[in-house]
């Protein structure tokens, strides 16, 4: 945590000098909020505006998929934004997705459950994409060592390649995300670990310092390869129906939940039995980072929490400490470490991306083009 400047917290959301980088106006107000306010709220169409252009990028994407057994594809991992998003896909726009499901070795039963529970629901097909996991605990043993603070990124990297690289495979066109403003448009800096996008020049340094195994058949698709040679090359399109309908996260849950038997989850990325782990024990713990600052701060700025619910639910751990030792011990033997070999790892000496070779430059340059733009309207750092 920053400790060069002293303490402040936003006074409208609960972001704080844990992002070194976060400036406030004369009234204790942060970028987030008023970024919010500025260039995300006036922009952000939920109403009838935004289901005709929702139903217009339907007819569009029926039309290019016409002769095709998908006319596009989702991602889809259990958790709720890629839940609601396939729901909207079928039941709303009325396209045919193929559902595409990375499993990295990490799921919980109720994220698989999920997912089997939507895909006979709605009648759909599913493709699953089992990474090799020696390749796998490999690189994230890898990132462990390499003591950056973002240790999801193997995961993340996994889920991403790996449908991209399938949708390439199989020509599909247009990729449906999660990605919203409803529970998102609060997102976390930099230094939190959100690294913007797939660096392998990062990864493959990381691994190269610290692995032990060759990754022959972990996909690992370069930022640029789809931001420029899957989008303009071969003209793949992301688009993200969310943020085109309501989507308020309880009444989604609820809604789900009577549908199909979807059982939610305590809080945001908790499909993931690692993604859990990272969040809720050690990037506060050992960074003193709390992603749960961003996504409360979302909930506030959409009008789904208030500022006292969110500063009450920050003052203590998502999850019982007991748990949460137990957890450290199933990842550690999970990933073929002691625990105290993880433990070490855990005190050591905590280092960021610029400790190795990245393309961070070239990728903020790219950041700031889009939202010179208009096309990233959250802030990014």
């Amino acid at each position: 945590m920053n400790t060069k400047r002293p303490y402040q917290i936003c006074t409208k959301t609960i972001m704080d000098t844990s992002d070194p980088s976060i400036v406030f106006d004369e009234n204790g107000i942060s970028d987030y909020y008023t970024n919010f306010k500025k260039s995300i709220e006036p922009n952000w169409h939920t109403n009838k505006v935004g289901y005709d252009e929702l139903m217009a990028e339907a007819e569009k994407i029926k039309k290019e998929g016409k002769n095709q057994d998908f006319d596009c594809i989702i991602g889809l991992s259990g958790g709720l934004d890629s839940s609601y998003a396939l729901y909207v896909a079928k039941e709303i726009m009325g396209l045919r997705p193929l559902i595409f499901h990375v499993d990295a070795g990490w799921n919980t039963d109720k994220a698989v459950g999920n997912i089997e529970k939507l895909v006979n629901g709605l009648g759909l097909d599913l493709y699953t994409e089992v990474i090799n996991w020696e390749e796998m605990k490999d690189l994230q043993v890898a990132f462990f060592k390499s003591q950056v603070a973002d240790q999801d990124m193997p995961q993340d990297i996994a889920f991403f390649s790996g449908l991209y690289k399938f949708a390439k495979k199989n020509k599909i066109k247009y990729v449906l995300t999660g990605g919203n403003y409803s529970t998102e448009c609060c997102r976390e800096p930099e230094e939190w670990g959100a690294y913007p996008g797939i660096d392998k020049t990062l990864i493959m340094d990381i691994h190269s310092k610290f692995g032990k195994r060759e990754l022959k058949s972990f996909p690992i698709v370069d930022i640029f390869s789809y931001k420029i040679y899957y989008k303009y090359v071969l003209g793949m399109k992301v688009f993200k129906p969310l943020n085109l309908v309501p989507y308020n996260k309880k009444e989604v849950e609820d809604l789900l939940f009577e549908k199909f038997g979807w059982e939610k989850f305590q809080h945001k990325h908790h499909e993931s039995r690692f993604t859990r782990f990272y969040e809720d024990y050690w990037m506060p713990r050992k960074f003193g980072y709390e992603k749960r600052r961003a996504h409360f701060s979302s909930l506030i700025l959409t009008g789904q929490m208030t500022r006292d619910e969110a500063l009450d639910r920050i003052s203590r751990p998502e999850l019982d400490e007991k748990f949460l030792e137990k957890e450290f011990e199933y990842v550690a033997h999970k990933l073929d470490l002691t625990v105290a070999q993880l433990q070490e790892i855990f005190e050591g000496e905590n280092k960021t991306f610029y400790d190795y070779k990245n393309k961070r430059t070239l990728i903020g340059f790219g950041s700031q083009v889009m939202r010179k733009l208009g096309l990233e309207k959250r802030l990014f750092r």
